[in-house]
């Protein structure tokens, strides 16, 4: 009976490994999973629309922040706020041996700006592939390089959909969960970057200089028109690039990363981003009109609207009749009777997280149905001081969020995979990139979800500032002597 309940999850993953959307998917789960409720729990139409509603409400606040965040990327990538952190970092000059480590932090810092992976990876990859091209780089760690940095900011970045969405399930602040984990955050990126420089040594290739107009000109007129239907952010912003902005663009992220350092709250630090980026594109002259910028934040809502919030919904309503069923209760209780300490109860919802996701194929839908069970997993079943228990809910919307976004650069049917790879070649035709050659080189992904499973795991994040989990005698599980 136990697998009975679980089939919705089996039938979802079935229908996203067959390729069908999630949007299509989830409706389709949520329906298997209503009927299963009413067939063996007994449960009635009303009860399971009910249940079904009442978790997609709880989702309602985070939904606002999406639509927020996703205005603020599209101001900072059209207005100029993600061309200036782009056009003053090239003016170092690239060579073949540094590009790779310079595409990572880049994106790094572009997707952190913009709260966008696949925006970030749109913009750069037609860049960077061809800057290496120029310069005799190695194209496979190249992309590699720029997927990394573009999930980086998509785990951490205040206004990434997944780091909303992750921090609202787990009931935690989102500056508090960018603290938790920025320290750890930092040290995963610099060892990425140290490797990837140390390979790009090692492979003996070229010092011959280039630049980011060049690049951008050698891009191929059938490529332009593929950037401008996938994704016509990333025109705006190869342009820009091109052509140049001021300097002070920056002043817009510089403003909000400064309010987040200092504790302001979400919505006030989206809010001047999204203000400081019309005032600041004005006098750039990248903003024509007011009323040019506020289409700008409309279609940013549309965006969030059209895809992000309707999947959420959906998800939402699927995890609230699979609660009402209990049906995640077997693995819960499974994990419960090998946990012998809070820190292996919390990897354990980790190790959940990273197989949900494999399953899944897709990261959102990982963290809207497991983030509910493991955020009640530790409430019921761990004792301690409410400080505590917060700090090990942050610690689940971390690792959902990490296990989710860099945890989907290791698993090749990943539909972030299947889009960078596609992109990748669609971006630069002269080599044959697949799934598996990219994971080889993410060394990014691959530092973040070992290094975090260890740290958890062995206690050993205690020295890492900020990162530290509370454990016995602190925390204890209930019912343990």
């Amino acid at each position: 009976m136990a697998l009975v309940k679980l089939s919705p999850v089996f039938l979802l993953v079935a229908m996203l490994l067959g390729g069908m959307d999630i949007l299509i998917a989830s409706p389709l789960a949520t329906v298997a999973a209503g009927i299963l409720a009413i067939l063996i729990d007994r449960y009635s139409y009303q009860q399971v629309l009910e249940a079904a509603l009442n978790n997609a409400k709880q989702l309602m606040i985070i939904l606002f922040l999406l639509m927020i965040a996703y205005a603020m990327a599209e101001a900072f990538m059209a207005s100029g706020v993600g061309a200036s952190i782009i056009g003053i970092s090239l003016k170092l000059g690239l060579t073949a041996k540094s590009v790779a480590t310079a595409s990572l932090l880049i994106t790094a810092v572009l997707s952190t700006a913009t709260g966008t992976s696949w925006g970030t990876f749109a913009a750069c990859v037609p860049i960077f592939l061809w800057l290496s091209h120029i310069i005799g780089g190695n194209p496979l760690l190249t992309v590699a390089a720029i997927a990394g940095g573009s999930c980086f900011g998509d785990n951490i970045g205040l206004i990434s959909d997944t780091t909303v969405l992750s921090s609202g399930i787990q009931e935690v602040d989102i500056i508090h969960r960018v603290r938790h984990q920025g320290v750890w955050s930092l040290l995963c990126l610099v060892s990425a970057a140290v490797l990837f420089y140390i390979v790009s040594q090692s492979m003996g290739l070229p010092e011959t200089r280039g630049d980011a107009a060049q690049a951008i000109n050698a891009i191929p007129s059938d490529i332009w028109a593929t950037l401008e239907t996938k994704r016509p952010s990333a025109i705006k912003l190869l342009n820009q690039v091109r052509s140049g902005v001021p300097a002070y663009m920056l002043v817009p992220i510089i403003v909000v990363i400064g309010l987040a350092v200092f504790g302001v709250s979400t919505l006030p630090c989206l809010g001047a981003g999204i203000f400081l980026a019309l005032v600041f594109g004005r006098m750039a002259g990248t903003i024509g009109s007011v009323s040019s910028y506020l289409e700008l934040v409309r279609s940013g809502f549309a965006e969030a609207g059209s895809w992000s919030v309707a999947m959420t919904m959906w998800t939402g309503a699927f995890g609230g009749i699979m609660r009402l069923m209990n049906a995640f209760d077997p693995i819960s209780n499974l994990i419960l009777s090998i946990s012998r300490r809070v820190r292996q109860l919390i990897f354990y919802n980790g190790v959940m997280c990273l197989v949900t996701n494999a399953a899944l194929g897709d990261c959102t839908g990982q963290i809207v149905t497991v983030g509910p069970v493991i955020k009640e997993m530790v409430e019921n079943n761990v004792e301690g001081s409410p400080e505590d228990i917060y700090t090990l809910r942050l610690r689940n919307a971390t690792m959902s969020d990490a296990f989710g976004v860099l945890g989907s650069q290791l698993i090749p049917w990943h539909g972030y995979m299947i889009f960078f790879t596609g992109m990748a070649m669609t971006v630069y035709p002269l080599y044959t990139f697949t799934p598996m050659g990219i994971i080889a080189y993410n060394y990014l992904s691959i530092i973040a979800v070992v290094s975090m499973l260890v740290l958890t795991y062995t206690g050993l994040d205690r020295f890492i500032p900020l990162f530290r989990i509370p454990s016995e005698p602190q925390v204890r599980l209930k019912g343990r002597n």
